[in-house]
Formats: structure tokens, C-alpha cells, sequence
């Protein structure tokens, strides 16, 4: 699940769901679904068929890729179409580090993926590089395997706009202060799902979360792996509970942290509303805090103190953007890591504490693009291009105006925080050209182990109730609810009692007899 603010700004957001009334309509009739749905399952098995005798030719990676040695990178090759699997064919980047342990020890690959959709998981290997200690005994027995989703950074990249043209800012204000405001929001949206369409569109009608499932398969097969193991986070555990379903004996080990709801009516309209009531609780969360360290911060100190603050603050930027680049929708998207990440309570906080002490920079240099960084944009331009594709094409949309204005400015009225950004983020949606799919029915299949679901209690960009209805649907599964903390990604964070349980599930396939609460990890400190 990404975050983003705003359409065109850096960042990561979750985007929308299946609605009843007025939505795209379905481009085949059920026997024909059925046909190419049969297709493309024979397709997998050809495509997985061929990886496991091909395997992977591991090379050093390529420097520009910035992953150092003793990381090896490969490549993947798998059917754009899987109902045409010896059609065309694009390349699935992916890397690793062997397992630190003994032969005895080794237990074979973990495959990682980080969310989105549109992240890259190549950076999952540089835990054992780095020494993450978090990870130190599973690393001994798995080889830790990362690999870019079709359509992300090295796997046949899309676009949708010029990578420099995103990165400029100030965006428009994405709280509209009349009709005009939203037709100009509607106008952008519109033109935004244009350009994907005419830089794309040969591969966009394929870029979509059923297809990557099964390129995860194919992995799977040119790993020499018989069965996955597999850590998905936040938009990563949609595509692991789709995996799950669609190939449930295929299934050695998932360890889901951070859950998209997997209903298919919050697939993916929905759930974009629900993210919008949980950003504002978890940012009352962090200016509560933010209060209470007020001899740091200087922010005020109390919750109100601290929000008028904010309110200010984006006033100031939007009659005069700080810098000339940074207004309303750059702070949203600065501001919106604090609730996210509590790993960024301390940095955003510190940021703000230097404007309102007199000092700008540091919130420009941190909530600006960089227009010189042609790599991080290309990268961002990307990220936010499959993003809109894969939610575009998993689920119908709603085509209506009125039901979009409806819906966000009952919820703006509420929780203002974040629920324009995320409309206008998610809107071309609305326009899109190429097909959609129906939600996959997430649900256990013969032979699907026990899974082990993770999940903050007050997490903000997977709200709690997507851990609970995965729970249910997947079953035999755990769910390790961290109590009175709402960060997002919980496997990575420091919390012995967490920590302890996904390492036993991983290494013994420990599960304990019912579901766990435990205590949250250490509140940030200034």
C-alpha cells in the first residue's frame, strides 16, 4: 500500500474499491472470463515449467542498481499475457544473498515484496548485508530474494508522464476551495490516465495484482523451489492472499504484515475511504505527541495547539509556497511519513520545529522534489504509474462524478487530513481506458498452510479491520495484533514479543495455539 498526496507529487497511497452502482462495466461475458481464465492458469504452468529448467544466471548486479556484493542479480522470463505464454515475454528483475547458515541450516529462498503497488523489493537482500538484527537468524537458513513487480524499475518499466514534469512542484492545493478547484483536480486526473494509455498502453492491460501472482510463481519455479516462502507488507499482502488463493499448494511458508482489506467490495474504492478516517486518527496520534514534547518541539502543548499550528502552517504555504516549491499538497505529502512511520515522528517534527523557530530550509529541502535528481524522479514518476495501473485494473470503479464528490466531501468534513490528496490521487480511475477485472475472491484453497498475519492495531494506511477479514478468509492462520501502535510494516520494527513469533513461524513453523496480542514497540523519542 503506497502513500502518496497528491497526483504528480513523490511519495506513496491505497486506492479505491468495488461499489455498487455506476461503475465501469465488465469488457467479457462470464464463458469467455472463464475461457481466458483457464488459459492463463495452463499459461503459468507452461511459463513455470520453462523457469525451472532455465533457473536464474545469478551475475554481480549491475553497479547502477546500487546493490553491493555479495548480492547477485538475475533475470526472470515470463509471458506478458499468460493466456498467450509463448506470446510475447518481458523480464523480471530479481536478487539475493545466500543464507548465512550451515547446508544444514538452509531452508531455501524467501521472497520478499514491500508494497505499492509499484515497490521495489530489491532492496530486501541489504538486511543481511547491512546486519539487520531483526533478521539475523531467519537469514541463516533462507536465501533472501527481492524482486521489481512487472512494470516496476527493471521488470519493463511504464510510464505515464514525463519524469521531470512530475517532479515539479507546487502542485495545486488538493483541498478544493470551489467547483472550479475540482474541475481543474477532474481535468489533471482525466489527462494523467491519457498519457498512460499512449506511453503504456501495449503492456498497461496487463500490469494488474492476478498477473503478478503469477510471475511470483514463476520465480518460485526458477528458484528451484518447490513451495514459496514468502513476507509480503502492506499492498504485499493483497498479492500474497491472491497468491494464496490462486495457488495454495504452492504455499510453504507467508508471513502477511500490514493487511489490505481483501473484500472484494473495498478492492480497491473502499478501502481508499477507510485510509482516510485512519490517517486523521493516527496524525491526532502524533500531534498528541507532539504536544506532549513540547520543550522539543515548541509546537504547542496540546493536541489543539499543535493542529492549529498545522492549519497555519498550510495556510502560509498555500497564499505563498515555502521556497517557491513547496505548498499545501508538498506538506501533505512530507507530512503524511509522521502517521505513517512512527521511524519519522522525530524527523517531520523536527523539520516543522525549525520553520516555526524561523527556518524554512530544513521543511523545504525535506517536503521539495529535487528537479536535478533524474534517477529518484524516474524512479517516483514509475512508482506512481504502476500504483494507478495495477488499482485501476484489479477492480471496477466508480465512473460517477457525483458518487466521488459525495463520498470525499462527507469524509473531508470529518477527516480532512488526507481524503482529497487521496481522491484526486486515485481519480483517474475513473477515466481509465483498459479493462478491469473483477476482485479476486480471496478465500482458503485445499492445501493453503497456515499463513501468519501482522498487524498494528492503529495502523493508518492498512486499517486493523483488513488483518480481521484476511483472518477470517485464510483458515488456520495467526494474527499478531501489536496493541495501542499504528505503525506500518511491524516485522521490521523492534518488539521482541513480534519478532520472536514470525522468526519461530519462519524457522519451525511455530504458530501459537490462538491469536497473540502483544505490547507495543517503543514509543520515538525526541
Amino acid at each position: 500500500m503506497r502513500s502518496t498526496a497528491v497526483r504528480g507529487a513523490a511519495g506513496t497511497l491505497i486506492a479505491g474499491a468495488l461499489v455498487v452502482g455506476a461503475l465501469a462495466a465488465p469488457t467479457a461475458h462470464a464463458d469467455t472470463g472463464r475461457h481466458v481464465r483457464d488459459a492463463e492458469t495452463a499459461g503459468v504452468a507452461v511459463a513455470a515449467a520453462q523457469a525451472a529448467r532455465t533457473g536464474i544466471d545469478w551475475q554481480d548486479c549491475p553497479t547502477d542498481w546500487g546493490l553491493e556484493k555479495p548480492i547477485q542479480c538475475g533475470w526472470v522470463t515470463v509471458p506478458l499475457d499468460y493466456a498467450e505464454p509463448h506470446g510475447k515475454k518481458i523480464r523480471i528483475a530479481v536478487d539475493r544473498v545466500a543464507a548465512t547458515g550451515t547446508p544444514a541450516e538452509r531452508q531455501g529462498a524467501l521472497v520478499y515484496n514491500p508494497g505499492g503497488p509499484g515497490g521495489s523489493g530489491l532492496r530486501f537482500p541489504r538486511r543481511v548485508t547491512t546486519g539487520n538484527k531483526i533478521w539475523a537468524n531467519t537469514a541463516k537458513a533462507y536465501d533472501f530474494v527481492g524482486f521489481d513487480p512487472r512494470g516496476v524499475g527493471h521488470s519493463a518499466p511504464i510510464s505515464c508522464v514525463d519524469p521531470a514534469e512530475f517532479a515539479k512542484g507546487p502542485k495545486p492545493d488538493p483541498v478544493p476551495d470551489s467547483e472550479a478547484d475540482k474541475l481543474a483536480q477532474r481535468k489533471l486526473a482525466a489527462e494523467y490516465a491519457r498519457g498512460c494509455a499512449e506511453k503504456s498502453g501495449d503492456v498497461l492491460p496487463y500490469i494488474n495484482t492476478l498477473n503478478t501472482a503469477r510471475d511470483l510463481d514463476v520465480v518460485r519455479a526458477a528458484l528451484g523451489e518447490k513451495k514459496l516462502n514468502f513476507v509480503g507488507v502492506s499492498y504485499g499482502t493483497y498479492l500474497g492472499a491472491v497468491y494464496g488463493t490462486l495457488f495454495p499448494t504452492h504455499v510453504r511458508r507467508m508471513v502477511l504484515d500490514s493487511v489490505v482489506n481483501p473484500s472484494t467490495r473495498k478492492i480497491w474504492y473502499e478501502a481508499n475511504l477507510d485510509q482516510d478516517i485512519a490517517f486523521e486518527g493516527r496524525l491526532k496520534d502524533w500531534m498528541t505527541w507532539v504536544a506532549r514534547h513540547d520543550a522539543a518541539f515548541h509546537l504547542g502543548d496540546t493536541y489543539a495547539e499543535v493542529r492549529q499550528q498545522w492549519e497555519t502552517l498550510r495556510a502560509a504555504a498555500k497564499k505563498d509556497p515555502l521556497g517557491g516549491k513547496v505548498g499545501p499538497a508538498e506538506l501533505i505529502g512530507f507530512f503524511q511519513n509522521a502517521p505513517y512511520y512512527d521511524s519519522m515522528w522525530v524527523p517531520v517534527a523536527e523539520a516543522w520545529s525549525a520553520y516555526a523557530a524561523g527556518d524554512p530550509q530544513p521543511l523545504i529541502d525535506a517536503a521539495a522534489a529535487d528537479p536535478t535528481d533524474t534517477a529518484g524522479n524516474i524512479a517516483a514518476e514509475n512508482g506512481n504509474a504502476v500504483y494507478t495501473a495495477v488499482e485501476c485494473a484489479d477492480a471496477p470503479w466508480p465512473t460517477s462524478w457525483k458518487k466521488w464528490d459525495r463520498d470525499n466531501s462527507r469524509l473531508h468534513a470529518q477527516y480532512p487530513f488526507m481524503t482529497w490528496a487521496n481522491a484526486w490521487m486515485n481519480l483517474p480511475c475513473a477515466t481509465w481506458s483498459t479493462p478491469r477485472q473483477q476482485p479476486t475472491r480471496v478465500k482458503t484453497g485445499k492445501g493453503l498452510p497456515p499463513v501468519l498475519i501482522t498487524q498494528a492495531e492503529r495502523d493508518a494506511a492498512t486499517p486493523y479491520s483488513g488483518a480481521v477479514e484476511l483472518h477470517k478468509r485464510f483458515k488456520g492462520s495467526r494474527l499478531i495484533t501489536e496493541k495501542d501502535a499504528g505503525s506500518h510494516g511491524v516485522t521490521n520494527l523492534v518488539n521482541p514479543c513480534l519478532n520472536g513469533k514470525v522468526e519461530a513461524y519462519l524457522l519451525h513453523g511455530s504458530l501459537d495455539s490462538r491469536d497473540v496480542t502483544c505490547a507495543p514497540h517503543a514509543t520515538p523519542q525526541p
